[in-house]
């Protein structure tokens, strides 16, 4: 593969943003579109990149990306994302809010609401809340994961099996185009299949991002959520199954 010394900052791009396009880094570099053409195509020869039509995507993979990348990744769409979601969280309501830096985001919009029960397997939303003193805040049991601070495995399920929850708000890797939600460890996904269970309403948040990653383990169908907030409008016959589902899409753009 050639030592362009474009490349390394191209894939330093598709690790903040999910994705890269073609005429993003040709702005960017200020070089051409068939430049920049060039470097995908040798990225994907080389399995560094896929390419998809208009510019390249990290290579799907059993293997998250990391969650200092994640925080960074996308923090306009995220903030209204949880703006949104959490304009519709009433006051005094019992709500999960599972692991993800979606979900912090969501924390930090719930800061001058009254009155709610936080129960949470995600050590960054424990702290973020630990500011309202409106709130009551448990944190899950469970073996902590210190890549992200989340809590995974039987002792948090048997968190989540004490509770019926108002609301749960979870987060994912990865959405496909058949509104699978997708994630990368099977525990967490084995803690979000009871959560489910036992919220009376969920919901997801996730930005446009997810749309383009791959991850290979299946938390749910969006047919079993009642609403989905993300920041752009969904392919078009995956939302004519969300109207088939009822399953309500909110499309929150960053102010």
């Amino acid at each position: 593969m050639s030592q362009s010394f474009r490349q390394p900052e191209i894939l330093e791009i598709a690790r903040r943003d999910g994705r890269v396009t073609v005429e993003g880094l040709a702005e960017h570099f200020n070089v051409t579109l068939q430049t920049i053409r060039r470097d995908l195509t040798e990225l994907a020869e080389a399995g560094r990149l896929d390419r998809v039509h208009g510019g390249a995507v990290l290579p799907s993979g059993t293997v998250n990306i990391g969650y200092e990348h994640r925080r960074t990744l996308n923090p306009g769409p995220k903030a209204a994302i949880a703006a949104a979601c959490a304009a519709e969280i009433p006051d005094d309501a019992s709500i999960f809010l599972n692991i993800g830096t979606s979900t912090e985001a969501v924390a930090r919009a719930l800061l001058r609401h009254r009155g709610l029960m936080v129960v949470t397997n995600n050590i960054n939303v424990a702290h973020i809340l630990a500011e309202n003193a409106e709130a009551q805040v448990i944190v899950a049991g469970g073996t902590l994961r210190r890549a992200d601070g989340g809590l995974v495995g039987s002792l948090t399920t048997q968190t989540v099996q004490q509770f019926k929850f108002d609301l749960a708000v979870i987060g994912c890797s990865a959405l496909d185009e058949e509104g699978d939600l997708l994630d990368f460890d099977i525990e967490e996904v084995g803690v979000n299949h009871e959560l489910i269970r036992r919220s009376r309403r969920t919901v997801l948040v996730a930005d446009r991002s997810k749309f383009s990653r791959s991850a290979p383990a299946r938390i749910a169908s969006l047919r079993e959520l009642d609403v989905f907030y993300t920041d752009a409008p969904l392919p078009e016959p995956l939302a004519r199954r969300c109207v088939e589902w009822n399953t309500r899409v909110v499309v929150a753009r960053p102010g």
